[in-house]
């Protein structure tokens, strides 16, 4: 076993009345995947500002290799090897990747100005200790943020990181882009960095960990080796409670049809043809480009179709634009909810009422205290704090903000609800909260499409699953007969492979 490269003793951090921290102790070792989990607001995020250099600690000490280190600002961290990426990246879309990797250490030529031909030599350096093969000329924001990712981390690793931090790290990645991650830490776990996990996703990390250490309401709760705790060990230290079973419901019956697709198509995908009656949650699985979110896209009217009819209700829906699927009944919660579902700058008043104004106006002046009314009954329906309803959007965690999406459509009363992802990058005990809410509307007879990439979720909260596969709904079937290797079978075309190859034996 190795010694430990950093211990957090004792720390502890108050913001005002709120005791964010509470002694909390971590440590991690060279060469290992520590892996740090607990819900949003468990104080994960507060501790690894600490060890930033972000923000001070108001009790505690800081120990690398087993001396106290003072750490006071970043450059202080950077200082003590220690490199975060975090899940908003840090870098400068409109400049090339070889000034990124340079960013506060350019080279200079004789006469003191910026060196380009060494900086580029030196960037193919840096992405080649990580073996990343992109281009040091190319624009950054031109990357997709897997790629973006490499680039922080190549800078990090350039800088000789000792420990790094990895803030979900994989919510935005492709399935391939998530290979290429993992391969790259199981070479810096090789080559004795320290590595700090912080994901809500169970099965990476399982995959990756070789220590799991739960934090809740700020409180250590504590730490085993992954390969002798379980998920429901881990889930019940997280939220203070058992659960047995994450996606129970008990069987629902839908009624008569209340959306339907026929022959939808346009950019890439279809024909689509689907229906969804009152009553009813169908989910939607597929791989990363399979067209499920443009799909929804489309039936939402976000993105142009070039073929296809929309029913509501029986009745004729032209989704033209959002506006258009807005008035004609239709909600959607979309996958990127900080770029297309809220407006983060504004206040959750604002952000849930936006599409009601409508409704709450007489005479073009909004009914204020109407308005606010609302948003009240919404937020406490969806267990948000009430004292939040002023606060920009920005400031929820990544749970409530989700909550704050739902709200709107809820208040909206729309009677069609789309769900792109719906629990990507939240915590297990918000999770459970939006299962629940998606099986009470769809108990008040609102026909739900959920989207999602969680397998054991988009199996176990609906009641029909759709399996998409290059722009085609290839395979339906009741939820309660799929299995995760059916569906995959479906999703890659393995079915279609082995039953022809069945049909070639038996023919």
């Amino acid at each position: 076993m190795a010694p430990p490269l950093l211990q957090l003793d004792g720390v502890t951090k108050r913001y005002g009345a709120t005791l964010a921290l509470n002694d909390v102790s971590f440590e991690l070792r060279a060469g290992e995947v520590h892996a740090l989990m607990g819900e949003n607001g468990a104080g994960k995020s507060t501790l690894m500002k600490i060890l930033a250099g972000n923000v001070p600690a108001d009790a505690g000490r800081i120990l690398i290799d087993d001396a106290p280190a003072s750490i006071a600002s970043p450059a202080d961290a950077a200082r003590n090897g220690i490199a975060i990426i975090h899940q908003e990246l840090n870098t400068v879309p409109f400049m090339s990747v070889a000034e990124n990797l340079a960013l506060g250490s350019e080279p200079r030529g004789r006469f003191g100005g910026l060196d380009r031909r060494r900086m580029r030599r030196e960037a193919e350096e840096k992405l080649g200790r990580i073996n990343a093969e992109i281009d040091p000329d190319r624009p950054l924001g031109e990357l997709s943020v897997g790629m973006q990712q490499m680039v922080e981390i190549a800078r990090a690793v350039s800088e000789d990181a000792r420990i790094l931090v990895l803030d979900e790290p994989t919510a935005a990645l492709s399935r391939r882009e998530s290979e290429q991650l993992y391969a790259l830490i199981e070479q810096m776990r090789g080559e004795g960095v320290g590595l700090i996990y912080i994901s809500h996703r169970m099965e990476e990390v399982w995959r990756l960990s070789d220590r799991i250490s739960v934090l809740r309401d700020g409180t250590y709760v504590g730490t085993g080796a992954a390969s002798e705790l379980d998920e429901g060990e881990v889930v019940s230290m997280m939220v203070g409670r058992n659960i047995e079973d994450l996606y129970h419901h008990v069987s629902r019956t839908p009624s008569a049809p209340l959306l339907e697709v026929r022959g939808l198509a346009g950019n890439g995908v279809g024909p689509v043809d689907l229906v969804l009656h009152r009553g009813e949650v169908v989910c939607m699985a597929g791989l990363i480009g399979s067209g499920r979110s443009e799909t929804a896209r489309m039936i939402f009217g976000a993105d142009p179709r070039s073929a296809g009819e929309v029913h509501i209700d029986g009745r004729p829906s032209v989704p033209r634009d959002p506006a258009a699927a807005i008035r004609d009944g239709i909600g959607m919660v979309p996958e990127n909810r900080k770029e297309e579902g809220l407006f983060l700058e504004h206040s959750v008043l604002d952000n849930i009422a936006i599409t009601s104004l409508e409704r709450l106006s007489v005479a073009g002046h909004v009914r204020r205290g109407s308005r606010r009314r609302e948003v009240l009954e919404k937020m406490e329906q969806l267990r948000l704090r009430a004292n939040a309803i002023d606060l920009p959007v920005e400031a929820l965690s990544g749970g409530n903000q989700q909550k704050a999406a739902v709200a709107r459509w809820l208040m909206r009363d729309s009677e069609v609800l789309i769900f792109d992802e719906p629990t990507r990058g939240v915590d297990i005990g918000a999770k459970r909260e939006i299962y629940d809410l998606i099986d009470e509307l769809a108990r008040a007879g609102k026909a739900i499409l959920v989207i999602s990439s969680d397998l054991p979720e988009a199996i176990g909260i609906g009641d029909r699953l759709l399996v998409m596969r290059n722009g085609r709904i290839v395979h339906e079937m009741p939820s309660r007969e799929a299995t995760e290797e059916i569906v995959m079978m479906h999703a890659t075309g393995a079915a279609t492979t082995t039953n022809s190859a069945r049909q070639e034996v038996t023919g």
